[in-house]
């Protein structure tokens, strides 16, 4: 059962946002202190990436561990309640991810995917991005 009223939950579930979460406002912080300057929210691209590195031909996701299913992380755990329609929502936004990913790589752009977990950590976070970009 659910700890909060129908309502309460309604209204904390459409306060999430898709653009501008503070996981990718810490990974613009840590890309722009490398130096790296990018676009944001392409919408001319499939799947409106995040984080575009038009130099670099890098497309990037950052994604929420819950919504998106990162496995193996603890952030990813299926509500108890409603489980079906969990179960399809996850299911959809993998596919539609992975659609995404294809329709990038078919353009030319290599893809990069930043999960919540991994923004948590600043060096932790820092040493990712060093990872994507090829940087000691």
């Amino acid at each position: 059962m659910d700890i909060v009223s129908s309502q309460k939950r309604a209204q904390m579930m459409a306060g999430i946002r898709s653009k501008n979460t503070k996981p990718e406002l810490k990974v613009r912080a840590a890309a722009h202190a490398m130096g790296l300057r990018f676009r944001l929210h392409r919408k001319d691209l499939p799947g409106s990436p995040d984080l575009t590195f038009p130099r670099h031909g890098i497309a990037v996701f950052v994604h929420g561990c819950f919504w998106h299913q990162h496995h193996g992380c603890k952030l990813a755990a299926i509500p108890k309640t409603r489980t079906e329609f969990w179960v399809s929502k996850f299911a959809r936004n993998k596919t539609r991810d992975r659609l995404a990913v294809e329709r990038l790589q078919a353009l030319g752009w290599r893809v990069e995917t930043v999960w919540e977990c991994e923004t948590v950590d600043g060096a932790m976070l820092a040493e990712r991005l060093r990872t994507i970009f090829g940087r000691p």
